[in-house]
């Protein structure tokens, strides 16, 4: 199938985000209260916006999830990801690639806060080739695993979704781009990517040296 854009996740696909955002994250929860391992705290909260999970963390917490607890949490998560982010390896040739071929039609589509991700680009260098085509699930009227953000990226480059691609690393972020009606390729450089094909991932990938030669270019 030909493409008309290329719409990206961020956190796990651009950079190298998510370890370093769950450490964080672990921590405080562990402050608050709630114990867990390193790899209990991502299977729970990776893709996801803390807020969404609020139910569960005043269950295990006994407090409540307050505006001044998550304030915390994304100061405390902006300064270790000021200090230690890195980009996904491969990423830039592949993002100057992708987006030469597709004439500039692609965009940065994420679940997280918008000061967040244009950090993070900034931080790695990318923000040229998304300048202008940011969106974040937190202005839509709901954030992935809806598919509003992915509808509002390709609504913004005047796509139809069937005619875009998505690149994600995590099941909310599938189920997203499969509800907008778009292809899915789905980054795991860890493991087999079962879960991600379950989601809908048409295609499961390792490298991002690959992506290019995936998205046809």
């Amino acid at each position: 199938m030909k493409f008309e854009a290329i719409l990206f996740d961020c956190d796990g696909v651009l950079v190298d985000s998510e370890p370093i955002a769950n450490g964080v994250l672990r921590d405080m929860l562990e402050e608050a209260g709630w114990a867990l391992t390193p790899d209990e705290c991502m299977q729970i909260f990776v893709g996801k916006a803390v807020r969404n999970e609020a139910a569960r963390i005043e269950a295990h917490t006994g407090r409540p999830l307050t505006d001044v607890w998550i304030d915390a949490f994304y100061a405390r998560r902006n300064a270790e990801l000021g200090q230690r982010l890195t980009a996904i390896e491969h990423i830039h040739g592949t993002i100057d690639r992708v987006h030469a071929h597709y004439g500039g039609r692609i965009a940065c589509a994420s679940g997280a806060d918008r000061h967040k991700v244009e950090m993070q680009l900034a931080k790695v260098g990318l923000t040229p080739y998304f300048e202008g085509r940011v969106f974040s699930g937190h202005e839509m009227p709901a954030t992935k695993p809806a598919p509003d953000v992915y509808l509002a990226a390709a609504a913004a480059l005047q796509i139809a979704p069937a005619r875009c691609a998505v690149v994600e690393d995590t099941v909310t972020g599938v189920t997203a781009g499969v509800a907008a009606g778009a292809m899915v390729f789905a980054y795991a450089p860890q493991d087999d990517g079962a879960a991600l094909r379950a989601a809908g991932a048409t295609q499961v990938f390792r490298s991002m040296a690959d992506l290019p030669g995936l998205l046809g270019c």
